[in-house]
């Protein structure tokens, strides 16, 4: 069984060597272990510190283009190089990377196809009372969202067998977190999450400037993801609050009516229409974009069928330096 830990990369020179001296070298069950980083656009040595380190590949983009499309390429490179278990860590060695033995175990044992490594976040010294706020509020929606238990879903801490890395889409172009694991929620994949150990913080994270902006750009990946895989349900709620709104401004000029007050709340009457016309539209709407996610799903029944001859047809470089 072959494991590749992949690292995405933004000038990260002064701490790519601590985080790579500390990847296990074996584990058990697993017989390879090989490295990969993603060079998103890095303007510094990153590149040539990885070179110097011995990592075997290394995807190179000629500017940054975000975690998103960095971790995919690096799923992509992977898949193309035969892992059969895909890990994903941060280059800031926020991670325990010994702790990668305890994420892969489940997915050796069959057990799950995605394992999310949660952070100790109410004992992390560096992270502030509002951001650890946030991240218990942002990981409970999540679960709601994607009907799982995963108690920490912005971790980047994460490993893939084979297959679930085959079934991987993601839309938004700020992170891959939170959308993979609704994705994985709606499409029934096995998903669990883990224990595991931080290290003190080596420098501030680069991918949002304010807490304030990842809670906005959070909340439209959350909302963007379930109304693609459960567009009906969304929708229907939207709908009912139009509807039963509507309903109660009806009933109350009917009964205004009735005492004879009905010439003075006509406009009640007209706010009535209006919202339960919203509610009826919003319905259809719900049941047109239930239609189109039964197509997206056929589409990527296809997509992983596609991806499965692609991947385990003979090993492909595409953009890949393999430093064997």
């Amino acid at each position: 069984m072959k494991l590749i830990i992949q690292i995405p990369c933004f000038n990260e020179e002064n701490t790519l060597a601590e985080t790579f001296k500390d990847l296990p070298d074996s584990i058990d069950g697993i017989d390879e272990i090989e490295y990969l980083i993603i060079n998103d656009g890095s303007t510094d040595d990153t590149v040539n510190v990885a070179n110097k380190l011995g990592i075997n590949h290394v995807v190179c983009f000629k500017q940054n283009k975000g975690l998103a499309a960095g971790f995919m390429a690096g799923i992509d490179a992977c898949l193309r190089l035969g892992a059969d278990i895909i890990v994903n860590t941060d280059a800031d060695n926020q991670y325990y990377g010994e702790d990668i033995k305890e994420i892969v175990k489940p997915i050796i044992e069959g057990h799950y196809d995605i394992v999310i490594g949660s952070r100790p976040i109410d004992d992390t010294e560096h992270f502030s009372k509002n951001k650890k706020i946030f991240q218990h509020l942002g990981s409970w929606v999540v679960r709601k969202a994607s009907n799982t238990d995963i108690s920490d879903a912005p971790s980047g801490f994460r490993a893939y067998s084979r297959k679930a890395a085959m079934q991987l889409n993601v839309m938004n172009q700020y992170t891959y977190t939170l959308e993979t694991i609704i994705q994985a929620g709606r499409n029934k994949i096995a998903i669990t999450s883990t224990p595991i150990r931080t290290n003190p913080e080596t420098r501030k994270s680069r991918l949002f400037k304010s807490t304030q902006t990842y809670v906005k750009r959070s909340a439209v990946t959350i909302i963007r993801s379930y109304m693609m895989y459960s567009p009906l349900r969304f929708f229907c709620l939207i709908g009912s609050i139009f509807f039963i709104v509507g309903l109660i401004v009806a009933i109350r000029f009917i009964h205004l009516y009735s005492l004879g007050y009905g010439r003075g709340h006509i406009q009640s009457l007209i706010l009535s229409s209006i919202l339960l016309l919203l509610g009826f539209q919003t319905f259809f709407m719900g049941l047109q974009a239930d239609l189109t996610a039964a197509n997206r799903k056929l589409l990527e029944d296809i997509q992983y069928r596609v991806r499965k001859m692609d991947y385990d047809s003979d090993k492909k470089d595409l953009n890949v330096e393999d430093k064997k």
